[in-house]
């Protein structure tokens, strides 16, 4: 080898190769559907269609070899807090936990169906009963639902885990011990560190008009309906009225304010306008509906709503929920625009004190969380209560915008668990026969018990800091929740259905 040739800067420098013959071990067709490797835009569909030459681009690769690192992680530390890792059915029941199920028939019982797990639910309860005093697994979870950026549609999977004779704040500490771990473990962004801030719902709601908060923009949401209840300004009339002020704001042009105008009545956000006004810096309102802005009304506006010179406000008026949802639609919206959102740092809260039910679409009562939750108050707030002011012991981790993981203090009484489904609509043979196993579970003695669940696939799509969860899968499913790989979900065959009694509704027409 000649000394030309040599190259001391790396390992195999000094070594030389020379090929005497090339045997192919493998074959590749000439033309790659898309190159491998390069910045150039590539169809997500090509690329869900031919995943495995995807997965050798380097930061889709890197994204799989990071899940596999951060779930080794993940259950060394579960295991290093003396948690069992119990692995409970795919095949199961099922039970309304908030989406639709998938079913799947059974061939030797014709006429009845598997539903594949929404959660563990029910099994880790029913752990909790055995004596497992802190179970934990890497469980897979399956919703009918529609896919989202920051959600898989079908299937996904979560750091289930639960503890008897554990409360509210002992579930805590296990998240506040484990997530920022695995977080610091794979980043170099600052990471908040327990313990985290708790957010009721109800103030998460009028602060931030949502219930998973970015606590990296800055801006919050303020009520001055009872400021505006004179107003001679007819959008103002009878509506509950929110504002978001942005410091130094009023060096905004009109344009801004137009185009912020145009993304509140979007058909995505709703509004019917998006008033606004500036305070210029010698102290005179200008702009939008300034001159429905007294001077009594500025003054109040500076004294109690932090309104100074240089800054402009948003204005939201409409039915109460309706204008929660707007504004903090309009607050998330604003911190883009303007660049507010805190850069490279993960800050975590706890969403707490959610309502137990909600009026559903059709005006009846519906849990609103986890069924199986324990209501704050517990069996005499049931009776006595109006079902739409009990709170739950129930919780929300919440990350840079995004609910991490949810959880509860579990009901583990009987007599609550009818009393709660009943106020739902459910009767007492309902509760017996959907869910007789928990039920008859709950007649030998049950440890109370609480837990949650934080979603594995978010809190690696986070930590990679990808904007989209099909980047941190190794075979996803695409926005119509379909397999363009294995080409699923899929006809099947005339026999298949007749071996589970199944006859398509199609072939009786």
């Amino acid at each position: 080898m000649e000394r030309s040739s040599k190259n001391t800067k790396i390992s195999t420098g000094e070594i030389e190769i020379i090929a005497n013959k090339i045997e192919v071990l493998g074959k590749c067709k000439n033309i790659l559907p898309f190159e491998i490797n390069t910045d150039q835009e590539v169809r997500e569909d090509l690329r869900l269609e031919y995943r495995f030459l995807d997965l050798r681009n380097e930061k889709l690769h890197n994204n799989i070899l990071l899940r596999s690192k951060i779930l080794k992680t993940l259950r060394d530390k579960m295991d290093e807090l003396n948690f069992t890792e119990i692995q409970t059915p795919i095949l199961a029941n099922s039970s309304p936990e908030g989406a639709r199920d998938y079913l799947v028939p059974s061939r030797l019982n014709p006429g009845e169906f598997y539903a594949l797990p929404q959660a563990p639910q029910q099994f880790k309860q029913l752990l909790m009963v055995s004596g497992f005093n802190k179970y934990y697994q890497i469980a897979p979870c399956f919703r009918d639902e529609d896919p989202r950026a920051d959600r898989a549609p079908g299937e996904f999977y979560q750091l289930d885990f639960e503890m008897s004779f554990a409360k509210q704040e002992d579930v805590f500490k296990v998240i506040e011990e484990v997530i920022p771990y695995t977080f610091k473990k794979y980043t170099n962004w600052k990471v908040d560190e327990g313990p985290f801030i708790k957010i009721p719902y109800k103030e998460a709601m009028e602060k931030y008009g949502i219930d998973k908060p970015d606590l990296r923009n800055p801006l919050i949401i303020q009520d001055v309906t009872e400021l505006f209840k004179d107003s001679e300004f007819n959008a103002f009339k009878n509506k509950t009225i929110r504002i978001i002020v942005v410091n130094n704001g009023a060096e905004q042009g009109r344009k801004f304010f137009d185009k912020m105008g145009e993304f509140a009545t979007s058909d995505e956000v709703g509004a019917k306008g998006l008033a606004w006004a500036k305070v210029e810096k010698d102290g005179t309102i200008a702009g939008g509906i300034s001159k429905f802005i007294t001077e009594e009304i500025k003054v109040k506006l500076q004294e109690k709503y932090n309104v100074k010179n240089g800054d402009s406000i948003f204005f939201i008026a409409d039915e109460y929920e309706k204008a929660q949802k707007i504004a903090g639609l309009v607050r998330i919206e604003l911190g883009k625009r303007l660049d507010l959102i805190e850069k490279d740092v993960y800050k975590f809260c706890f969403i707490v004190d959610f309502p137990m039910y909600e009026l559903s679409d059709e005006g009846t009562i519906d849990f609103s969380h986890n069924p199986f939750s324990m209501p704050q108050g517990g069996l005499d707030a049931l009776n006595n209560k109006n079902p739409l002011e009990i709170l739950a012991y129930q919780y929300d981790l919440v990350c840079n915008g995004y609910e991490m993981a949810s959880g509860a203090v579990r009901n583990h009484s009987p007599e609550i668990m009818v009393k709660a489904f009943e106020i739902a609509g459910y009767t007492e043979e309902d509760v017996k026969d959907r869910f007789g196993a928990l039920f008859n579970a709950f007649q030998y003695g049950t440890p109370p018990h609480a837990g949650a669940a934080p979603g594995v696939d978010r809190l690696v799509m986070l930590i990679a800091d990808s904007q989209n969860i099909r980047e941190i899968i190794a075979f996803p499913k695409n926005k119509r929740a379909k397999d363009l790989l294995m080409r699923a979900p899929s006809k099947v065959s005339k026999e298949q259905l007749e071996d589970v009694h199944i006859k398509l509704a199609t072939e009786e027409k």
